[in-house]
């Protein structure tokens, strides 16, 4: 057992007995009470010496002191009759202590209680002696109590009236800034409405007139098309006899060494590959594509690369050797006559960079309209030339190349493709003339931009 735990045990042992036998030398009034402790203790032994009458004290075993131990208990019962009624006597005697003892605690306890209740009575005095100082002094005390009262409810009701100005105050703010808000909000929601409405009405507008456009220019291109097929030709390009190709004599080859021309004023091939690339979008998942004048065969390798089946023709028998060194498929034929020999809708795509400016100018339509009847419905065609709206182009490059004919606007080659049955056409300037020609870069850009824009142009178009 801890020692803590038998503290404890022995602490609750003594408050009991001190409960049962007071043994306190004053009250709480200083009346002193007598110690019963020395008379239990003399009552206890007594009793022990009472009880211990008519016994015999034990032996340890063995043979003599069973006999003795006999002896004594025998002469103890013979004697029994007459100590027995000492035995009563001395236990009467024990019973007379034992109430005496009880009726002192209850005169201690009685004293104790009487030692509290004087206690008490002496801090009722003493709280009515403190009574009786408040009374004398109650009057002071009730008037300063009252001064204080009336000037804390002052300070409250004057900040009271702080708080509920300020509130005002805020209150007046936030709805004029709430006001002020609002009015903005709805500002700027009237201009963005009537914005958005102006927006929308040219928007539609224009949509319209696109719609309006391609709708008389599909209806023309239908009414051009089946005038076509039902015989009616250009005035330019009457039908060719049966047997021949065309009426005019076939293109021939031109006499330099064009290879070496092209390498040097054209660039080289990775220059010219380069700024080819941006057809790939047009010809992407094209299953059969023509290269009309495919030269030194950049055009065809940018199909290979990307997947796509294609071929080139071109006249010069030296450029569709260099092409087929290269592994691309090229022959040497003259466009007229193999463009005319092809099925009508064989081809997906026709792909013809710097050659129709070589054709004489009655020629192109016809070149136009075999290109047209050759491609299938929704087939792509590209054309690429010197463009003659850019002033730039006779001072530098046309005129350099002694097989040029004629240049072509832009606006003439969109009405033959039309006439021909093409659509969706799209012009795109290519090479700036400002690279070539730092100088022009000083004129305002306005004037650059319409009369030194790109040296060359792309036509492209998709046949209906």
């Amino acid at each position: 057992m801890e020692s803590s735990e038998l503290i404890a045990i022995l602490r609750e042992v003594r408050d009991r007995v001190r409960a049962r036998h007071p043994q306190t030398a004053a009250g709480a009034a200083g009346i002193a009470l007598p110690d019963l402790m020395p008379l239990a203790h003399a009552r206890d032994s007594a009793i022990g010496k009472v009880a211990a009458i008519g016994t015999v004290n034990p032996r340890r075993g063995g043979p003599v002191n069973f006999v003795v131990q006999t002896w004594k208990s025998l002469v103890a019962r013979v004697l029994d009759w007459h100590v027995r009624e000492q035995v009563e006597f001395n236990r009467h005697a024990m019973a007379c202590v034992d109430a005496a003892l009880e009726a002192l605690n209850d005169t201690n306890r009685a004293l104790a209680g009487l030692s509290d209740r004087i206690a008490e009575l002496g801090d009722r005095i003493v709280v009515a002696e403190e009574l009786k100082d408040i009374r004398d002094h109650w009057a002071e005390w009730r008037l300063d109590w009252e001064h204080k009262l009336q000037r804390n409810e002052m300070q409250f009701l004057r900040s009271v009236a702080d708080l509920q100005g300020a509130f005002q105050h805020r209150a007046s703010l936030m709805d004029a800034n709430y006001r002020d808000a609002l009015r903005a909000q709805h500002a700027d929601f009237t201009v963005s409405l009537e914005r958005a409405g102006t927006d929308i009405q040219k928007r539609l507008w224009g949509d319209m007139a696109r719609v309006r456009e391609e709708f008389d220019r599909l209806i023309f291109s239908e009414l051009r098309l089946i005038r076509q097929r039902s015989g009616v030709g250009l005035p330019a390009c009457p039908p060719r006899p049966e047997g021949t190709a065309s009426e005019a004599p076939p293109l021939t080859p031109p006499s330099l060494d064009y290879a070496r021309f092209a390498e040097r004023f054209r660039g080289p091939a990775e220059h010219v590959k380069a700024g080819q690339r941006m057809y790939l979008p047009y010809f992407q998942d094209r299953q059969e594509v023509l290269d009309i004048g495919c030269g030194r065969g950049e055009f065809l390798e940018l199909m290979r690369e990307a997947g796509v089946p294609a071929r080139g023709i071109d006249l010069s028998e030296e450029s569709v050797a260099a092409c087929r060194r290269n592994g691309l498929t090229a022959e040497t034929a003259d466009l007229f006559p193999y463009l005319a020999g092809l099925p009508e809708a064989s081809l997906d795509g026709i792909f013809c960079a710097q050659v129709v400016e070589h054709l004489p100018p009655e020629r192109l339509p016809e070149m136009i309209r075999l290109c047209a009847t050759r491609l299938a419905r929704h087939g792509v065609i590209a054309l690429e030339t010197p463009d003659p709206a850019c002033l730039a182009i006779f001072a530098t490059h046309f005129y350099l190349d002694p097989t040029h004919q004629r240049p072509v606007p832009a606006p003439l080659l969109a009405f033959y493709l039309e006439e021909s049955g093409v659509g969706s056409i799209e012009v795109r300037r290519l090479s700036p003339a400002v690279e070539s020609m730092p100088a022009v870069a000083s004129l305002p850009e306005a004037f650059r931009e319409a009369f030194f824009g790109g040296l060359d142009y792309a036509i492209l178009g998709k046949k209906r």
